[in-house]
């Protein structure tokens, strides 16, 4: 078992921890925070190897949890919002100012909002992480577990596409896409063999993953996809209703006799609608994809039981191997406290089960991923990929140069003071 390194609380030889950041070191680094105890954790590929205390944000300005990523880093910069307050080794989390930094670290809450840490801690930890490394902020202090699940998902192999020749030699090679067949010509008659053998990937940046109920964007590219196949265009679907869409939906309407609704996305409508493409129901989940900060491709899926909360959950890649079709993950199951209002939108009626300790894996069980959206996910699937499951949507700091965002709000009863 690894020994627990402890930093700044009884502090170990720097050597230690920063040898871990050594060139071609592939290891997947993690990091988490729990508010309650004003403590961080460094984990490598799921074990723990460094602890600290923190200060996060005081009242009035309180410190977001939920699932980050280091978006930016600066061994020196200065607060552009509080009096360009000094932010050494400062490593962002939001685009809104939420980042780690060194600064002065009391024994309670006394930032305004980001994670100060220890100075020789900042620094050693700045020198071992890369943009990309996922923080998790949480309340209650919670740990990554290793979990096994059949529907997690494992790296394929490249496509077979290099044929195995003879030694014989030869005058051509086989033609370029596009380009004439050439005839090949050799010493002598030879049988060559067709045998293939799979590409070796190229190494990619992980990806991210977000699994959540679909929003209004999602049903109405669904619905301006149909409405165009139907021969009622609707415009190119970008996920808004403009004056084409509106326009394609009263004509539709008219020809299947359907009165008028009261909203765009009337269900009666959205029924209709899916019945005459000949689709069985409407799906109600929706998976995204990003890489290296960009949107890569999204698909629907369906969620069982959508009248019970899916809960929030972080999974990560510590292993994945496309040659054996392996790969080894852990889990974490935030706190998340929905709003009334939020559920009812939602059409959820009961919550998430806080005391499940399988929480994630029940949820995995009721998450319905299509064939050909799991295999693009698993032909770019590698270490460190990451998936994140919860109920909110897309968060409002999900934007332009970030992975997925995930907000949650903890119990208030929870909550530290």
């Amino acid at each position: 078992m690894v020994s627990r390194l402890v930093f700044c609380l009884a502090l170990l030889p720097g050597v230690a921890f920063s040898s871990l950041a050594l060139a071609g070191d592939d290891s997947i680094l993690q990091i988490v925070v729990s508010k309650a105890q004003q403590s961080l954790a460094v984990y490598r590929d799921g074990t723990e190897i460094a602890t600290t205390r923190v200060s996060t944000g005081k009242a009035g300005h309180s410190t977001p949890t939920g699932v980050f990523s280091i978006l930016e880093k600066r061994k020196y910069h200065e607060s552009n919002i509080y009096s360009n307050a000094p932010m050494p080794f400062m490593q962002r989390l939001t685009w809104s100012g939420i980042a780690l930094h060194e600064g002065r670290v009391p024994n309670y809450p006394a930032s305004h909002g980001c994670i100060r840490l220890p100075a020789k801690f900042a620094r050693e930890l700045f020198g071992m992480t890369a943009r990309g490394v996922h923080v998790v902020i949480s309340e209650a202090p919670v740990v990554p577990v290793h979990i096994s699940h059949n529907n997690l998902f494992i790296p394929r192999q490249a496509q077979p596409d290099i044929l195995l020749l003879t030694d014989t030699p030869l005058r051509s090679t086989r033609p370029q896409a596009g380009e004439r067949a050439v005839e090949v010509a050799m010493n002598e008659t030879t049988t060559l063999p067709q045998t293939t053998v799979a590409a070796p990937r190229e190494q990619e940046e992980p990806i991210r993953i977000l699994i959540t109920r679909r929003g209004d964007r999602e049903r109405i590219l669904d619905m301006q996809t149909l409405l165009n196949q139907l021969g009622f265009d609707a415009g190119i679907p970008d996920g808004h209703a403009g004056q084409a869409t509106l326009r394609a939906i009263a004509e539709f309407r008219l020809a299947h006799d359907l009165p008028a609704g009261k909203t765009v996305l009337d269900p009666a409508f959205l029924q209709a609608l899916y019945s005459a493409a000949g689709k069985a129901d409407f799906p109600n989940g929706q998976l995204f994809v990003r890489q290296n900060f960009k949107p890569l491709f999204e698909g629907p899926v369906s969620i069982r039981d959508p009248e019970k909360e899916l809960g929030t959950h972080f999974f990560i890649a510590t292993e994945a191997d496309a040659q054996t079709g392996s790969a080894d993950w852990t889990a974490m199951t935030l706190e998340n406290r929905l709003p009334e209002a939020t559920l009812k939108r939602l059409g959820i009626t009961q919550r998430a089960d806080t005391t499940d300790l399988d929480a994630a894996g029940h949820t995995l069980d009721r998450i319905d991923i299509p064939d050909d959206l799991r295999e693009r996910i698993e032909r770019r699937l590698g270490k460190g990929s990451s998936i994140t499951i919860t109920d909110n949507g897309i968060s409002p700091e999900t934007g332009q140069g970030t992975d997925f965002i995930t907000l949650t709000k903890p119990d208030a009863a929870g909550r530290k003071s």
